[in-house]
């Protein structure tokens, strides 16, 4: 099990990068100023809870097929681009109207499963991950220790997140206007894109 100081170190680690901007916390605050945060949290709950059971997961020996297959990671890697370059695109594209009246397509909010998912093609998550598992948890009590990170990480990541999509439901109105919706669309992609840089930008 992890001593208290390995716990503290850790807990700021986990809060630090998750509270930090990120593809997860752009799509956020994109998706609480489109939809708001009620409509929103179905999101929030499926970054926490697919980051959770990529934590788990790994620290579970998963990461080893990574090890044994490094190819696997670059294949990853890339699918992950590429889903971020084709969100990119769909938030610029976005709807306001859509929007409004709730129709799906580019109009409809990410969903639990959807965001659950994306955490195994975000090269942010699969770092945050792999180095929580690698520096933060003992060999004594190794299983204990995996699972008390993972709760950890989840419980530290959920209000993080929550801030970002409810930082963007607190300027919602402010973009009722066309034109001031179009321009911050297109920020969000732009900042999307962004975040492709360091993962692509790797060796």
């Amino acid at each position: 099990m992890p001593s208290t100081d390995l716990l503290l170190a850790f807990s700021l680690f986990a809060l630090i990068s998750s509270i930090t901007p990120g593809p997860n916390n752009t799509m956020l605050l994109a998706s609480g100023a489109a939809f708001g945060f009620r409509r929103t949290l179905p999101h929030m709950l499926g970054v926490t809870g697919g980051f959770f059971l990529m934590v788990l997961s790994i620290g579970l020996g998963f990461g080893a097929l990574f090890r044994a297959f490094p190819g696997l990671y670059e294949w990853l890697r890339y699918l992950g681009a590429a889903y971020l370059v084709y969100l990119a695109w769909r938030i610029a594209r976005s709807s306001p109207a859509a929007r409004a009246d709730g129709r799906r397509g580019a109009g409809a909010p990410l969903g639990f499963f959807g965001a659950a998912a994306f955490q195994w093609v975000n090269p942010k998550a699969w770092t945050m991950a792999v180095a929580a598992v690698s520096a933060y948890t003992p060999q004594q009590g190794y299983l204990t220790s995996v699972v008390i990170i993972s709760v950890l990480f989840a419980v530290i990541n959920l209000p993080c997140v929550s801030l970002w999509a409810g930082c963007g439901s607190l300027i919602r109105q402010w973009l009722d206007d066309p034109a001031r919706r179009r321009w911050f669309d297109r920020a969000m992609a732009v900042l999307l894109l962004a975040s492709l840089y360091p993962m692509l930008g790797q060796g």
